[in-house]
């Protein structure tokens, strides 16, 4: 049985700790619902209400977007390998575009000051609600790794490189909408 709650609670930030991976869905009024899947060593839990994720440069960037059209977002955890629950966030979202002052705050309190190569924003979510399900249809299965490809692709190309691409193939979404990322993102300082 589905159960909402208004922030995250405890023992749903410990299962979020537990996860290997996370999916944002999102749309605009109009045109596609992008699903995407996110490794979790980009995500952090900023307080009940507050969520964030670390975004690498990639082949689209129609989060982005879709945050610039309607700020909807939602992200999905799964409990694959141990209890058999489905954790939805429910919210507003906005994208922190990488050299960016609140990027650059963010990046300091809940990273660090470590961003890996192709860093393009950080998305962050206000959290109106958050539901629990059985997740008795999820399958079993085992963490063996994370795939470096991404992170190599973008030591390869460099920065210069990644801005180029990001000037090619992330200012617009997959509809023609504005991502807000700009096309040459300046290096963090």
């Amino acid at each position: 049985m589905a159960k909402f709650y208004e922030r995250i609670e405890p023992a749903q930030a410990a299962f979020i700790r537990q996860q290997h991976i996370f999916f944002t869905g999102s749309a605009a009024a109009s045109g596609r619902v992008n699903i995407s899947p996110r490794g979790i060593d980009a995500f952090r839990i900023l307080d009940p209400n507050t969520v964030a994720y670390l975004d690498e440069t990639g082949s689209g960037n129609e989060t982005a977007a879709h945050l610039l059209a309607s700020g909807r977002l939602t992200i999905m955890m799964c409990g694959f390998e141990h209890a058999p629950t489905i954790l939805r966030l429910y919210g507003q979202g906005r994208s922190l575009p990488r050299g960016t002052p609140d990027y650059q705050s963010l990046l300091a309190t809940a990273y660090g000051n470590q961003e890996p190569p192709g860093a393009r924003q950080i998305i962050c979510l206000h959290v109106d609600s958050v539901q629990t399900s059985c997740g008795y249809g999820v399958p079993l299965f085992d963490y063996r790794e994370d795939r470096p490809t991404l992170r190599r692709w973008a030591d390869n190309k460099g920065e210069a490189g990644v801005a180029a691409y990001r000037s090619e193939k992330n200012v617009r979404s997959i509809d023609g909408f504005e991502t807000g990322v700009a096309a040459s993102t300046p290096p963090s300082a």
